[in-house]
């Protein structure tokens, strides 16, 4: 088989699985150096004698910015594809990663270097084309959602990064920065872009401003904002809620919440094998329904062991399944050459999304001492996408 045999009748070739491999790898890597400096997060405090605030601001700098580079990134991958923009974008993300060592005694060099850091969040942009594009509908979706596994790349920043850090305080940095390296010479060799994939010749603002008129992008970039959203927030502020309202260690609460973080990772290819038998819309909508389910169920304070937990997992398992059918439908429902921007914009909003509740959830702990409201106001925001879901985006199609 031609490696470019990828119709919608055949089965992906061997190109296309190759493809997927060395991205989802490159996904992995650049995220775990995207979120470098969170799990470092206390020791930066005590280093530089830092105010909660001043603390929250440093994690959050890299994230904000990653999250809307993708949009320029996405439009430029459509441009100039991702057999350039992936070793460019991990060799890059080389300069901010090493410049931690000299900048880690000064709080305004370490938030210029955790804007230079946002850089490694951008790959998820440069990723869902490149997939998009060698995969047949028929496969695409499980695809998307391998893909969307290296969002696992932060989970491994949380654990590895500070066991490392115990063997020398600059040596996560350096070990980061030679895999990246390793991984941008592959990458220039083993990922290639579809010799027939559409290319666009329109000016970048031209693209960013067409896919921004486009309805599509942000419907998608609402059910984005739920799902991986939705992740997000648990991932910034579940340690937070199990150590105040459970009264648990910090080791126990970071155990819990990475065992939340798993069960998204897991589930994101499920919603995107679903996706391939039943309409990414329809994944979509169940998926959102049973959040908001087991989060009316939570807002009433259950005991965390068994029906805690349960809850949490049930609602981690949704959230997965959720942010990998939303991107199996941007395949269906985008113009082929537009998937890179439109991708680039719906995961920037999915990205943002995540700011908002942890900063709800604190403020009406601190107004009304009870999560109660927040789940509540999760589950209505879960229901609601369940239903556009269901009754809107089943009829969307690509223009």
């Amino acid at each position: 088989m031609d490696e470019t045999d990828a119709t919608p009748a055949a089965r992906p070739s061997a190109a296309a699985y190759r493809n997927l491999a060395v991205a989802t790898v490159g996904f992995t890597l650049t995220f775990w150096a995207w979120d470098l400096v969170a799990p470092l997060g206390s020791d930066f405090k005590d280093r530089l004698g830092l105010s909660s605030f001043q603390q929250s601001l440093l994690v959050a700098v890299p994230v904000i910015v990653g999250s809307l580079g993708r949009v320029p990134v996405g439009a430029l991958t459509d441009r100039y594809g991702a057999r350039r923009m992936f070793p460019l974008v991990a060799a890059l993300t080389i300069i901010p990663v090493l410049l931690i060592i000299p900048a880690r005694d000064s709080f305004g060099a370490m938030l210029g270097v955790g804007f230079l850091l946002g850089l490694g969040g951008t790959t998820f942009a440069i990723g869902i084309p490149l997939v998009n594009s060698w995969f047949p509908p028929a496969r695409r979706g499980f695809a998307l959602g391998v893909f969307g596994m290296g969002m696992g790349g932060v989970a491994l920043s949380g654990y590895f990064t500070p066991r490392i850090a115990e063997h020398g305080e600059n040596l996560p940095f350096l070990v980061v920065a030679v895999a990246l390296a390793v991984f941008a010479l592959l990458a220039a060799v083993l990922i290639t872009d579809r010799p027939d994939r559409p290319v666009p010749t329109s000016p970048l603002a031209t693209r960013l401003g067409q896919a921004g008129r486009l309805r599509v992008t942000w419907e998608l970039s609402a059910l984005y904002a739920i799902g991986f959203g939705g992740i997000v927030a648990f991932g910034v502020y579940l340690p937070t809620y199990l150590k105040t309202w459970y009264d648990l260690s910090p080791t126990d609460a970071g155990t819990k919440a990475a065992g939340f973080a798993l069960v998204t990772v897991v589930f994101r290819p499920v919603g995107g094998w679903l996706s391939d038998r039943i309409h990414p819309a329809t994944v979509t909508s169940f998926a959102l329904a049973v959040v908001a389910l087991f989060a009316v169920v939570q807002a009433f304070d259950p005991v965390l062991n068994p029906t805690g937990t349960l809850c949490f997992l049930v609602m981690a398992a949704g959230l997965g399944t959720a942010s990998g059918s939303v991107f199996a439908l941007v395949s269906q429902v985008t113009p082929q050459p537009q998937v890179g921007s439109v991708t680039g914009i719906v995961g920037a909003v999915g990205g943002l999304g995540g700011f908002v509740p942890p900063l709800v959830m604190g403020a009406i702990y601190s107004a009304k001492d009870s999560y109660s409201i927040g789940f509540m106001l999760l589950s209505d925001l879960a229901l609601a996408g369940c239903v556009y879901a269901y009754g809107r985006m089943r009829e969307a199609k690509a223009d």
